[in-house]
């Protein structure tokens, strides 16, 4: 399958579209800031489409990141304020966002969006203006050589990390293995991961079929699927289509014949469809509040979110939000302010612990090195509480030997 980045909607053709009218602002120098001002954090994300609940969640997350920090007396006596846009899941838009945060807000730096394609956009904005952007979406390609910079980091997992980590829990060789996938940076990603860890592991692959983003309507592809007669069904996709595509999936009674299996397994749309839809259903997470009873520091970021949103569990991308924008100003905390260079060191030696254990950038990729969660979802009867969604089937620790290499990425080792 030829790889495309992107959808129409979502391509990164149209990430500075419209933007020729501030090329001129792309060259001039940044305006100097006192010392002692307001260190302001722009955030663009997507509060309106398909992603908005998982946007929604990364907003609360990071809005108690700041809250956590001013608490303490900001960073060197400086408050911080966080700049939330809505980049309404489109490239050009969040190019358009990106720069009026980087020029009218003065922004010291820019963690946020919420699509592979959309953060690529991003990026090029951050990295034309030499501002630092943590990026806190899956994407391989943000950390690939011909899209890096040296102010991008990469908080969030990345497709290679999380494809891996589920098929060595639901894999096995000579297994048969087909595909549902969105048809967008993200699912080729993980597609791509997927056929990659079925390699290693011996499973065969007996089909990929793709879906438009957005889809409403997955029934023609049931069938297809069904025919391939496959052990596993890994379905790559996110937001409400992952949601559309379980629920449909169960009504042509999938489930019956085979093991569904996602890349990324999220809170909200199990919540959305129910218990009994995503019964049985395994996949990866950056993030769990069940990890509480496991991990210290799981407990302290529940504790305080709860204590911040009414009693309130965070979920696994609202957790991004958090350690995206926290290992940012814990960085800004070490060089002692906002300047850009001492910040993008101090990150670079980043050793942190925000939400589920030790995390730290790899210096030439600046991909964050993490553990990588396989839950399944549990039936009704087996939850304790309403929010007791999952059982976690492993839990991988954060290595370097879980990411692709940086000669594979284009970068000098």
């Amino acid at each position: 399958m030829p790889k495309s980045r992107s959808t129409p909607k979502l391509t990164r053709r149209t990430a500075l579209a419209g933007l020729s009218a501030s090329a001129a602002m792309l060259a001039m120098p940044r305006l100097g800031r006192a010392a002692d001002e307001t260190i302001r954090i722009g955030f663009p994300t997507p509060l309106t489409g398909p992603f908005a609940a998982e946007a929604r969640d990364q907003v609360k997350c990071a809005e108690l990141a700041v809250k956590l920090v001013n608490d303490k007396g900001g960073i060197g006596g400086r408050k911080v304020e966080l700049l939330v846009r809505d980049d309404k899941l489109n490239a050009g838009e969040a190019a358009t966002r990106t720069l009026e945060l980087i020029e009218k807000d003065k922004v010291h730096a820019v963690v946020g969006a919420l699509s592979s394609a959309v953060q690529l956009a991003v990026n090029e904005v951050t990295r034309a203006r030499g501002v630092i952007y943590v990026s806190i979406s899956q994407s391989d390609t943000i950390n690939e050589a011909k899209d890096f910079s040296k102010y991008t980091f990469h908080e969030a997992l990345n497709p290679h990390m999380t494809t891996s980590a589920v098929a060595r829990q639901t894999l096995k060789k000579g297994m048969k293995v087909a595909h549902l996938v969105a048809d967008y940076a993200y699912g080729h990603e993980m597609l791509r991961g997927f056929k990659r860890a079925q390699a290693a592991i011996g499973a065969d692959n007996v089909g990929e079929i793709l879906h438009p983003f957005g889809a409403a309507d997955y029934s023609t592809f049931m069938p297809r699927l069904m025919s391939m007669r496959p052990d596993v069904l890994c379905i790559s996709n996110f937001g409400r289509d992952q949601a559309n595509a379980i629920k449909q999936a169960v009504d042509f009674g999938v489930k019956q014949q085979m093991k569904i299996v996602v890349p990324v397994i999220l809170h909200n749309q199990r919540l959305a469809v129910g218990p009994d839809v995503f019964e049985g259903v395994v996949g990866g997470a950056n993030y769990y509040w069940g990890l509480e009873t496991q991990n210290k520091t799981a407990a302290d970021f529940n504790a305080a979110f709860k204590a911040a949103n009414g009693g309130a569990i965070p979920t696994d991308y609202g957790a991004y939000g958090y350690s995206g924008v926290g290992s940012l100003l814990a960085a800004m905390q070490t060089a002692g302010g906002t300047e850009t260079d001492k910040v993008v060191d101090a990150l670079e030696k980043l050793q942190y612990d925000l939400t589920k254990g030790p995390q730290h950038f790899r210096k030439c990729d600046h991909q964050s090195v993490q553990s990588v969660l396989v839950l399944e979802s549990k039936k009704k009867s087996a939850m304790a509480t309403d929010n007791d969604l999952f059982a976690i089937v492993a839990n991988d620790s954060g290595s370097d030997e879980m990411l692709r290499s940086c000669s594979e990425l284009g970068h000098a080792t």
